[in-house]
């Protein structure tokens, strides 16, 4: 159950609280001779991601409709069927960008039901690593706002992204997210609901690509797996939008490191390292590369896999980070170009 940041944002916006929106919508539903009795409480869990039961979605977009002066659809409000776009909202990828920087947003306030929601698994964690991998592709990027977006704007994201790196690895995540989180909110997300052409467009989804990964990192590392997870499903959504393979490959492997960490060692873990050595260009049997002596398992990815290996209880010979025919462990870090 994924949090609903997109009607949080609404809510913010309209300057509703919990127990008004649940007022609003028990006279709305009054009108309609329905008996409803929703407190602070329900609009908490709607908020979790709990779906409202019969008509009260529709009721919820009625009354921030009326507080906002435009309409609002079940999609705006986190509501919409799965599967089902409308096509007066624009482009799966115009979709995407709502719902990433609404993301940004509850972060940014420290929304509970954000920080708290835990990693999802099966199939809704694998998805984002087929969309990347399969068609269709991102035909055109292009997008008409309000802030023209220029290559100077392009050039800050990417400097933006070298220094909060370089500050991830000096004073670590938790000192790091807040800031980074504050810059995607302030600088990232008016870029990415500005006007720029397609091929300004791609490397504006790939400089902000690689500021989501390093924000996920940070997330990571404060323990906020749920929050990471989604991070990094952003930066691979980015990542096909710009077309960048490698970028998407990096954030793959950083998805992997991640379940490795939590526990989830199986089968979600194996799939994505061999489409990631697919996509870098390298054999499947070959990447990452195995002991020579051994062959018992692949090189560890970063030292967190190697930290979760020794607490994980497994004999030493198969959890050792590097054993006698490997003398470095591979790490997973951020290239400068991303």
């Amino acid at each position: 159950m994924q949090p609903n940041t997109l009607l949080d944002a609404l809510l913010d916006e309209a300057g509703i609280s919990h127990a008004g929106l649940a007022a609003h919508v028990n006279q709305a539903g009054r009108v309609r001779g329905l008996a409803l009795r929703y407190e602070h409480t329900a609009v908490a869990r709607w908020l979790k991601g709990q779906r409202p039961r019969g008509q009260v979605p529709d009721l919820i977009c009625e009354v921030l409709a009326g507080r906002l002066r435009r309409p609002v659809t079940l999609d705006d409000i986190g509501l919409g069927i799965p599967g089902e776009t409308a096509a007066q909202h624009g482009s799966p990828l115009s979709g995407f960008v709502e719902r990433a920087t609404a993301l940004w947003r509850s972060d940014e306030q420290q929304r509970p039901h954000v920080l708290g929601a835990p990693a999802v698994t099966g199939t809704p964690a694998v998805m984002p690593v087929w969309e990347w991998e399969n068609p269709p592709e991102d035909a055109d990027v292009s997008r008409e706002g309000r802030t023209r977006v220029s290559m100077a704007d392009i050039k800050l994201l990417r400097a933006a992204r070298a220094h909060y790196e370089l500050m991830y690895r000096k004073a670590g995540g938790i000192a790091t997210r807040s800031r980074i989180v504050g810059f995607l909110n302030s600088e990232a997300a008016p870029l990415l609901r500005g006007s720029y052409s397609d091929a300004l467009g791609r490397q504006l989804h790939r400089a902000t690509g690689g500021l989501v990964a390093v924000a996920g990192i940070c997330a990571y590392d404060s323990d906020a797996h749920g929050l990471a997870q989604r991070y990094f499903h952003q930066a691979l959504r980015l990542a096909k939008a710009s077309g960048d393979r490698g970028l998407g490959a990096y954030v793959i492997a950083l998805l992997v490191n991640q379940s490795l960490f939590t526990g989830s060692t199986g089968r979600r873990s194996r799939s994505p390292r061999r489409r990631c050595g697919r996509r870098a260009g390298r054999s499947p049997r070959r990447w990452p590369p195995t002991c020579t002596r051994c062959r018992r398992r692949p090189t560890p990815i970063s030292a967190t896999e190697r930290r979760h290996w020794a607490g994980s209880g497994a004999p030493r010979r198969r959890r050792s980070g590097s054993c006698r025919g490997t003398s470095r462990t591979r790490r997973v870090m951020c290239s400068p170009d991303w």
